[in-house]
């Protein structure tokens, strides 16, 4: 058994949970992985069950210890990232009093409406435009109108993250960086917005959040007895506070500076940036003070379905092979034969932030097969990522690179389109899984072994390739991104009309 200093990180994504192990130089040791379910049970629905995540948490940890060759004794110190915003509502001890609304659920959109005209100047995080039904208070403000009972007896109203360490250490606490960028809180602004809460009906529910609100890297506790137990850790190993999937994979692509945007690809897609200066523009959320690295400014866009609306074609085609269709759809040209995907199945996180808004598959002719389909579906979520990294550009973040991790890079196909539709070099990191190094890093900072997160980050992080666009397709591509845009701008009605429609309810 190996003795040296080791790291566990945690990553609670949307179908599973993954547990790794790494050493002080970024490099993976094991993972293991176990998986939970989703239940969407209405349209804009989808739901996780708590107990399901900590179940996960005991067997992949356990798992990747093992398969590691590591002793117990030696890790450090452990930390988690989940997906966020995904609200749970807990009693006095901690335990769920309802399946947890995860990110993707956005039947609060009647909710967030309402929130956006409220006129606060907390909404400028929105982009001064309309207000997610992903977030923190749209959801809140759901539960306690339709469920008000639960609402009343919940002690605790938190994200995945909180539920997850307290069951852990006992102490319930907010990450500085979910509450930033998804709960109205800003750190340059006296926390969480009062007057906003207030106005949106909500002010009881800031006596239900965590108190306590520690930046990323910073310890929460040691381990209680059950957890250890649970995790089959000692009692004294230390958990380090961790937070969004998304933003802590911005750690673990090394995007700790401005300059680069960190391109997460797996069931969504997030484009996340730092800036010196804070930076609101209609569009893009944030930005964020202080929720990567102190002093500077995250922002963020985003896609809400990008691999997910891959998995679904996947299911509709039944037996069909990725490698086979990726084999397929790479001999297709620019444009796969004249067809054009909006990828809004869930709806749309950014530029529109419309959760109403549905996909679209358009110019569909009887010559086209399953490979034209993936490859349109692919080129769709590319248009949407340009057209996020336009209004960015637009607003004044100009990067010169995409740093990419996440499902999307295993398709060299996916990879390579990304490239051409925008123009920009993508480059890739020697450890593919960002959100699992980028927790491996904040348990490193967290135990004391460096001193901050760019320098854990100079030490943990390695670079492996660059893909180049090829700027005859990125030409043959912008009458396609043309018609993309133009299938919203034009349908958009209509597709709120199909939603509500879906909803069961009547104009």
């Amino acid at each position: 058994m190996k003795n040296e200093p080791y790291f566990i990180d945690v990553d609670g994504g949307t179908e599973s949970l993954r547990a790794g192990v790494f050493d002080a130089k970024g490099h993976p040791l094991a993972f293991a992985v176990s998986d939970y379910v989703t239940q969407f049970p209405k349209p804009a629905h989808a739901e996780q069950n708590p107990n399901d995540w900590w179940k996960a948490l005991g067997i992949a940890v356990r798992k990747a210890v093992a398969d590691a060759r590591v002793s117990p004794s030696s890790v450090a110190t452990i930390c988690l990232d989940t997906t966020s915003c995904s609200v749970v509502a807990l009693d006095a001890n901690g335990d769920p009093l309802r399946p947890a609304l995860i990110w993707m659920d956005v039947r609060s959109g009647e909710q967030a409406k309402r929130i956006a005209a409220c006129g606060d100047e907390a909404l400028r995080v929105n982009g001064y435009g309309p207000v997610s039904a992903e977030w923190m208070a749209p959801k809140a403000l759901w539960l306690k109108e339709n469920e008000a009972d639960m609402f009343n007896r919940a002690t605790y109203i938190c994200e995945f993250q909180d539920y997850m360490n307290h069951k852990l250490t006992g102490r319930m606490t907010g990450s500085l960086n979910n509450v930033s960028i998804r709960w109205h809180y800003d750190n340059a602004r006296d926390g969480f917005q009062r007057s906003f809460y207030e106005k949106i009906g909500l002010g009881d529910v800031l006596e239900k959040f965590p108190k306590d609100i520690l930046p990323m890297g910073e310890p929460i506790g040691n381990l209680t007895a059950n957890a250890a137990e649970h995790l089959g850790l000692p009692i004294t190993t230390p958990v380090i506070q961790g937070g969004a999937d998304a933003f802590v994979a911005m750690v673990g692509l090394g995007v700790v500076k401005p300059g680069r945007l960190a391109f997460i690809t797996g069931s969504s897609h997030l484009h996340l940036g730092l800036s010196a200066t804070p930076l609101h523009a209609k569009g893009i959320w944030g930005s964020y003070p202080d929720a990567v690295v102190k002093g500077l400014y995250a922002l963020e866009g985003g896609q809400t379905s990008t691999g997910s609306v891959i998995a679904w074609l996947r299911r509709l085609l039944g037996s069909a092979d990725l490698d086979s269709l990726n084999a397929e759809a790479m001999n297709l040209p620019p444009g796969a034969e004249g067809l054009v995907v909006l990828e809004h199945f869930q709806g749309n996180r950014t530029p529109h932030t419309d959760p109403d808004s549905r996909g679209v598959i358009s110019g569909l002719a009887l010559k086209h097969g399953p490979a034209h389909l993936f490859r349109a579906v692919i080129e769709g979520v590319a248009y949407g990522t340009e057209d996020i990294f336009a209004t960015m550009c637009k607003a004044g973040y100009r990067p010169l690179e995409f740093v990419m991790c996440g499902g999307a890079t295993r398709s060299d196909l996916w990879m390579q389109i990304h490239a051409d539709v925008s123009g920009v070099p993508i480059q890739l990191t020697k450890v593919p899984d960002a959100p699992s190094l980028g927790s491996a890093i904040l348990a490193a900072v967290g135990s004391g072994a460096y001193s901050s997160i760019p320098e854990a980050c100079d030490a943990m992080v390695e670079f492996a390739r660059t893909i180049h666009p090829d700027m005859d397709s990125h030409e043959k591509y912008k009458p396609l991104l043309e018609a993309y845009r133009n299938t919203y701008l034009h349908l958009k009605d209509t597709l709120h009309r199909q939603a509500a429609i879906g909803k069961g309810v009547s104009d």
